[in-house]
């Protein structure tokens, strides 16, 4: 499931931060997650100390656990070791979408955007996996950053850097009340065309319809992207994304998945 939003600020902070003006707004616009618990489990942790080293890219930090430095600028050629068609996934979960993909696609290197550790422990270790029935050690062309992508959309990828952008399942907040939280909303649109390159792709899934409706409005309204199926138009499922147990449920709940494609002009 990608990234839900969450407007509160971030409490935690680093000493000398309020020295740096250039931050005096830190998180004052929504971030692309939910604040939550979570604890590794033991082969979670032997993983991490493992093999977190070769596959999370170490950001520096601004003030938050979870911010980016917006100084620093992300070398994927460094990142990766060769320069080849980056795909960027914002809310990659427990790896599913994102392992599948790198996994059966070696010619892409592929970035993955989460916050929350055991998820990053979990992609690892399905990466590992992956990686061991293909008869080597892990995958070459997966990196994880542990960062709030908004940040990373805004300074931390060159513009025009990116071939694909995938958001799937963010959090609808379906409350009404809650639609100010969506990730996906007017100013996340110019962040996305930002960073794609001209004719890079912009890829969403969502199984709530009423937000679909709102990713369409703010999507097609942006004078950077064309929606590839035309105005207001859906695509067909993306082929290349793994269907996940979320998916499954949202099926079995009656729901249907919606998915959408916008091309960098």
């Amino acid at each position: 499931m990608s990234q839900p939003v969450s407007s509160s600020p971030d409490a935690a902070h680093q000493p000398g931060a309020a020295d740096r003006p250039e931050l005096s707004g830190f998180r004052t616009k929504p971030v692309s997650f939910v604040r939550r618990s979570g604890r590794l489990t033991d082969g979670q942790k032997r993983m991490w100390a493992e093999r977190h080293a070769d596959y999370l890219v170490d950001v520096p930090r601004a003030i938050a656990r979870t911010s980016v430095d917006p100084e620093y600028v992300l070398d994927a050629a460094a990142v990766f070791g060769r320069t080849a068609p980056l795909v960027v996934e914002i809310g990659s979960g427990l790896g599913d979408a994102v392992v599948d993909a790198a996994t059966g696609d070696s010619r892409r290197d592929y970035l993955a955007v989460e916050v929350y550790q055991p998820g990053l422990a979990h992609t690892i270790a399905r990466a590992e996996r992956a990686g061991a029935a293909l008869g080597r050690r892990g995958l070459p062309n997966l990196r994880l950053v542990q960062a709030n992508a908004a940040e990373l959309l805004e300074t931390t990828l060159p513009a025009g850097s990116v071939d694909e952008l995938w958001v799937f399942f963010p959090d609808p907040w379906h409350k009404a009340r809650h639609h100010k939280r969506r990730l996906v909303t007017q100013e996340f649109a110019a962040l996305a065309a930002r960073v794609l390159r001209s004719g890079g792709i912009l890829r969403l899934a969502t199984d709530w319809a009423e937000y679909a409706e709102q990713m369409i409005e703010v999507l097609d309204a942006d004078e950077h992207l064309t929606n590839a199926h035309g105005p207001g138009g859906v695509a067909p499922r993306f082929e290349r994304r793994a269907l996940t147990g979320f998916e499954r449920k949202a099926h079995q709940a009656g729901r249907a998945i919606t998915d959408l494609e916008y091309v960098r002009r």
